[in-house]
């Protein structure tokens, strides 16, 4: 049984097909930017509460409005990936990233907390097709060049989360509007996602053509619902999901409140996390392809629970921001290994990537107004010690995403 999900043997470079090349391009920057919309909006969370007058537990229930958005989206996205193709689904969710991103920008130094939560929504909704539609185009151009890959375009999303969150600390500091920074942050994604998708395969060649009847395609879907091995991988991507999504959602606001930073701080100590999942995605191929997925993604699990046991407990200082990075570090590969062990059958990518992502996406419906609700108790950085705990027995879970035997 192999260890990775591609043969170990890469092909040169010369015989990689120019179109493969390109393709990998465009999904590499369709990533950053969405990692660039998605960083861009909680690098200003704290200002949004603070227009809105916002406790814990309610930024908590706003913040639902986007994961409710997801979550809507994962049950059709891969049948909307099937019927439209990879390029155009992508494209369709970044219009409504942009538009999302716009509308909560405008709405929040209104007051206008419905606005927000609606905007937001069509965030969500527009990112989980994306989501969806640009792995299953990420895992076709992953075979094709015969060499791991999927971390790599989860890494491009990390650098664009990090671009995201240094211009919102930029933006906090020299107290740029939040409205204008959204609105302007939503047209570069949109115009640059627009330009990325033409690049990428054709669909007949990533495996999201129409070929199928609609019947076929759903009774696909269903099947994917049953299969022990995809529920196990989309368990343990829940947990990434989750301990990913924590640190999105409540790292700057628990560093501001426990430890009385600035705005702007809290955005870099945001930063830092990025940075961590940047560099474990970048090199973390390199391992997988050395080592395969169970033992690395074993190891990096084990680094994300001290990391963020370190992070809460260390109390302020360079110990508590070293515990950042590791989290950050050990938190890079959960998520990009589990999308790529659900697509190791290209025929059934599609399907199942959709099914891991419903129930990786529940992480980011339930967590926010989980950890909010526990904030108004514990206080919003002992909260966070929930992803420790639920770190570790994820580790039963990371044998299932071996691939099967060919």
């Amino acid at each position: 049984m192999s260890r990775t999900t591609v043969p170990t043997a890469a092909p040169t470079p010369a015989a990689v097909p120019r179109a493969v090349l390109a393709a990998r391009t465009g999904v590499a920057v369709v990533f950053a930017l969405n990692g660039l919309a998605v960083a861009t909006w909680f690098s200003r969370v704290p200002a949004v509460r603070d227009a809105l007058e916002l406790s814990a537990g309610r930024l908590g229930l706003l913040l639902l409005a986007m994961s409710a958005g997801s979550l809507l989206a994962m049950p059709t996205a891969g049948l909307v990936a099937q019927r439209l193709g990879a390029a155009r689904t992508v494209a369709l969710g970044s219009a409504l990233v942009a538009a999302g991103l716009t509308v909560a920008g405008v709405a929040a130094p209104a007051g206008a907390l419905v606005g927000v939560a609606l905007g937001l929504c069509a965030f969500g909704y527009g990112s989980g097709i994306c989501d969806v539609a640009m792995n299953v185009e990420g895992a076709a151009v992953e075979r094709r060049l015969g060499r791991t890959i999927m971390p790599r375009f989860h890494a491009a999303w990390s650098l664009g989360s990090v671009a995201g969150a240094g211009l919102g600390a930029g933006a906090a500091r020299l107290g740029l509007p939040v409205a204008a920074h959204l609105a302007a942050l939503a047209a570069v994604v949109l115009c640059g996602t627009l330009l990325a998708v033409r690049s990428f395969l054709p669909a007949a060649e990533s495996g999201t053509a129409a070929s199928a009847a609609p019947a076929e395609r759903r009774r696909d879907l269903l099947a994917a619902w049953r299969e022990p091995r995809t529920l196990l991988i989309g368990l343990l991507v829940l947990v990434s999901a989750f301990a990913e999504g924590s640190a999105n959602d409540w790292l700057a606001v628990a560093f501001i409140d426990g430890h009385d930073l600035s705005e702007a701080a809290g955005a870099a100590v945001f930063g830092v996390f990025v940075v961590g999942m940047t560099l474990g995605r970048t090199v973390g191929t390199v391992a997988l392809d050395r080592w395969g997925r169970v033992p690395v993604l074993s190891a990096t699990i084990l680094l994300a629970t001290v990391g963020a046991g370190v992070a809460v407990l260390a109390g302020s200082g360079p110990v508590a921001v070293v515990g950042v990075a590791l989290w950050g570090l050990g938190a890079s590969l959960g998520f990009p290994v589990g999308m790529s062990a659900a697509a190791d059958d290209e025929r059934r990518a599609p399907a199942r990537v959709s099914v891991v992502a419903v129930i990786g996406y529940t992480a980011f419906l339930a967590g926010p107004p989980l950890l909010g609700l526990l904030g108004d108790r514990v206080g919003t950085l002992h909260a966070l010690l929930v992803v420790p705990l639920l770190l570790l027995p994820t580790l039963a879970l990371v044998p299932a995403t071996r691939p099967p035997a060919r």
